[in-house]
């Protein structure tokens, strides 16, 4: 079954040949990309609202301000997942729970790499895994690290209920964060599935940024205090070690 959208793959093709081919005009570019010149217009000017494309005054198109971002976004994400293999594999040998690595998009944490257990019970997430920022170890600690704007948006929003233990108060959660800000390290204890714990800890870029939270878990069914305790030393290191990979130097 074929689930190509075709308006979406020919916008893909234009923005594709404006990097290759910059400074070439409407016509020109209808024609290499096999498009109508009126389709290829419209399809470049919902180009240039997004800021993927800019026109000049001369009518020729380039890539748009809003590539930079994608650009730069995208070398530090592809960097993390390079680098994080032998870090997962280090931390897989001591704690043998599933590892992920999430980053914020908007008002979502997102898998961007994973690392299974070998027990027969275990959790399981896919790669671009969605869920709200408030939710679960990961999420709380990009929400934590997060501007002003973000949190009031997750704050000032009504907050659902997955489990018994997920938070739901407002207060209560500003309290969280000021907590993880404090202890350097976010915890959760059956917030987002009622028999999972999970730890996360802070990955930085060169600049100091939280680019992304590394975490633990597994079932609460394997936990206890010394247990838990090797996953926040486990994932403390993980973290640091990947933050320096990325080019951070603690002051």
């Amino acid at each position: 079954m074929d689930y190509t959208v075709d308006a979406v793959d020919k916008a893909i093709g234009l923005l594709n040949l404006v990097a290759q081919y910059p400074d070439l005009g409407v016509t020109e570019l209808a024609k290499r990309s096999g498009n109508t010149k009126a389709r290829a217009f419209r399809l470049l000017g919902t180009l240039e609202l997004n800021g993927l494309v800019q026109r000049d005054a001369n009518a020729a198109y380039r890539l748009g301000n809003h590539m930079l971002y994608l650009g730069a976004a995208a070398k530090e994400q592809l960097n993390i997942v390079r680098v994080s293999s032998a870090i997962f594999d280090e931390m897989a040998r001591e704690c043998n729970e599933g590892i992920q690595i999430r980053i914020r998009e908007g008002t979502d944490s997102v898998c961007i790499a994973r690392r299974d257990s070998t027990h027969e019970v275990r959790t399981l997430t896919a790669v671009g895994n969605r869920r709200p920022l408030y939710l679960g170890a990961s999420g709380k600690l990009l929400l934590a690290h997060a501007s002003p704007e973000v949190r009031e948006a997750v704050l000032g929003a009504e907050l659902q209920k997955f489990t018994p233990t997920t938070i739901t108060s407002r207060r209560t959660l500003e309290k969280e964060l000021q907590k993880i800000l404090k202890d350097g390290v976010s915890l959760s204890l059956g917030e987002r599935l009622a028999d999972l714990v999970a730890v996360a800890a802070p990955v930085r870029d060169g600049t100091g940024s939280v680019i992304a939270a590394l975490g633990i878990s597994g079932p609460a069914s394997r936990m206890n205090a010394d247990t838990l305790q090797t996953f926040v030393d486990c994932v403390r290191r993980g973290a640091e070690s990947l933050s320096r990979e990325l080019g951070y130097r603690e002051a």
